[in-house]
C-alpha cells in the first residue's frame, strides 16, 4: 500500500560525518565508548541520518480501522499524525501547520473530519490538504496557492498490519529494508489466519536514558535476565527465570541492524506471566501455527526471545508487548508500549495478556523497573569526561556464526551472545557515516 506523497518535504542536506566515529565504535574489535549514549552532537546526527532516514513504525492498522481515525506519534522528534483515508489507504502527516508551525492536533488518538490550527485558523482535511483559513480573502489577494500549503507527508508502507513511514525519498522499499527478517516477524504477525491487533491502548512513560541502550537490550541481551530479573521472578513465580545457557537450541539472527534472539521452548517468555490460560492457548495453537509457518517457527511463539527492528521498534514475544523507544534528547526517551494479540484469540486470553503486560513490562511492572534503572545509569555514567571514552566490551560470541544453516539472515549459535548488538551498532555507525542511502553498505554480517 505504498502511498507516494504529493505534498513533499524538502531534502535535508546531510551534515559531514563525525570525526571520531571509528574511535568510539569498532565492532570488528567488539568495543565502543559510552560517549554514544550522552553526546548531543551525536544525537543531532542521529535525528538527521537515522530517524529522518530509516523506516520507522508508526501504528498498527487495528488502531485506525475507520476513515478519519488517527493516532499521533513521532518520527524521531518530528510529530506526525497517522490517518486512515476514505479509500482505506493511510497517510502520515507532519503535525505542524505550514503557516507558523503550530500543532494542528493535540489529542493522542481519535476520529476527525479534519484538523484546524488554533493560531490562525488554517483548516486541513484528513488527507492533509488545506481546505480554508480565517480571513481567507486576505490570502486570495496575495496570490495564495492553497494546493501548495497542505500538511507535509511522509512515505508510507505496511507489513502484515504494521504501518511504517520514512521522510527519505531515497530510502529503499520497506520490503528491502526489512529483508529476510520478515521470516521471523511472521512468528508474531502471521501465526494465525486472523492476523493480529493491538488491545488496551498505548502506555506512555519516560526514562532518563539513551534510546540505543533500550533498543539494544531487545535486539539481543537475554544475558541480563538471569541476573537483573532474578529477584522479581522469585517473588512472582517462586523460582528463577529460564536458564538460557541450558536451553538445547537457541540463536541470535541479524540483518542490517535488525536482530532477533530466540529459543524454541514455546512458552519460556509467556510462562513468566504466571497465567496457565496463556500457556494452554500457546500449546493448543502451536499445531495450527505449524500449518502456516512450519514446525520450526511454531515452537518460537511464546519462547524466550526478543526482537528489535532497527532503529527503535521492539517486540517481546510471549509477553506480547510491542514498544517504540522514542528519542527525546541524548539522555531521555519516551517509551510507547502496546499489547499485541492474535485477533482470533479468546477474549479471556487477550485480557490475561493485557494484565500480564501491566504486571511485568509497564511503568509499574516488576521487570521494567529493573531495566529502567540499569538503562538510566548506563547513560548517566557517560557524562564523565573520562568515563565516556572508556571501552565498553561488546565481544561475546565473536566466533559463533553458523555457516551450515538454512535459516534466513546472519545466524549465530546461542542467545548468550553479542552478535546482534555488534550488528546493531555497526548499522548505527554506517548510517552516521553515509551522506545518502546509496552510501549505506549492505554488510551481510561483515563488520568494520
Amino acid at each position: 500500500m505504498m502511498d507516494k506523497p504529493t505534498t513533499t518535504l524538502k531534502a535535508i542536506e546531510s551534515t559531514p560525518p563525525l570525526a571520531d566515529l571509528d574511535r568510539i565504535c569498532d565492532m570488528q574489535e567488539g568495543r565502543m565508548a559510552g560517549k554514544i549514549f550522552w553526546d548531543s552532537e551525536i544525537y543531532e546526527q542521529e535525528l538527521e541520518k537515522i530517524f529522518a532516514r530509516c523506516w520507522l513504525f508508526v501504528a498498527h492498522e487495528s488502531q485506525i480501522p475507520e476513515p478519519g481515525d488517527y493516532v499521533a506519534t513521532t518520527l524521531g522528534e518530528d510529530e506526525v499524525l497517522v490517518v486512515r483515508q476514505k479509500d482505506r489507504s493511510i497517510k502520515v502527516l507532519i503535525n505542524a501547520c505550514p503557516h507558523r508551525g503550530n500543532k494542528v492536533c493535540f489529542a493522542e488518538a481519535g476520529n476527525a473530519r479534519g484538523f484546524i490550527c488554533n493560531y490562525h485558523g488554517w483548516a486541513f482535511g484528513p488527507d492533509g490538504a488545506l481546505r480554508g483559513m480565517h480571513e481567507s480573502g486576505v490570502y486570495e489577494q496575495s496570490g495564495f496557492d492553497k494546493s501548495r500549503q497542505g500538511l507535509r507527508e511522509a512515505r508510507v508502507d505496511s507489513y502484515k498490519g504494521l504501518v511504517f513511514a520514512t521522510f527519505a525519498a531515497d530510502a529503499p522499499s520497506l520490503a528491502d529494508y526489512l529483508g529476510p527478517m520478515t521470516w521471523y516477524l511472521d512468528v508474531i504477525l502471521d501465526n494465525d489466519e486472523g492476523g493480529t491487533e493491538f488491545i488496551g491502548g498505548c502506555i506512555r512513560s519516560t526514562y532518563e536514558c539513551n534510546w540505543k541502550i533500550a533498543a539494544e537490550n531487545f535486539v539481543g541481551d537475554i544475558l541480563h535476565a538471569g541476573w537483573t530479573h532474578d529477584s522479581a521472578a522469585q517473588a512472582m513465580l517462586g523460582g528463577s527465570v529460564t536458564k538460557v545457557s541450558e536451553l538445547p537450541e537457541s540463536y541470535q539472527v541479524n540483518w542490517n541492524g535488525h536482530g532477533y534472539e530466540f529459543a524454541r521452548d514455546l512458552v519460556g517468555n509467556a510462562a513468566v506471566l504466571g497465567e496457565s490460560a496463556i500457556n494452554k492457548y500457546l500449546h493448543l495453537h502451536s499445531p495450527k501455527a505449524a500449518e502456516r509457518l512450519g514446525e520450526f517457527r511454531a515452537r518460537m511463539l511464546g519462547a524466550v526471545s526478543s526482537f528489535t527492528v532497527f532503529p527503535n521498534f521492539s517486540f517481546l514475544p510471549g509477553q506480547n508487548t510491542v514498544r517504540v523507544w522514542q528519542p527525546r534528547g541524548p539522555n531521555k526517551i519516551e517509551l510507547y508500549t502496546w499489547v499485541i494479540v492474535n485477533r482470533n484469540a479468546p477474549a479471556e486470553v487477550k485480557e490475561k495478556w493485557r494484565r500480564g503486560a501491566m504486571m511485568t513490562f509497564s511503568p509499574t511492572g516488576v521487570f521494567e523497573m529493573d531495566d529502567g534503572e540499569n538503562w538510566e545509569y548506563c547513560t548517566k555514567t557517560s557524562r564523565g569526561k573520562v568515563t565516556r571514552y572508556q571501552d565498553l566490551y561488546v565481544g561475546l560470541g565473536m566466533n559463533s556464526r553458523l555457516s551450515d544453516t538454512e535459516l534466513p539472515g546472519n545466524v549465530f549459535r546461542g542467545q548468550l551472545n553479542e552478535a546482534n548488538a555488534r550488528a546493531y551498532y555497526q548499522r548505527w555507525k554506517d548510517l552516521l557515516q553515509a551522506r545518502t542511502w546509496a552510501e549505506v553498505p549492505d554488510r551481510n554480517g561483515k563488520l568494520d
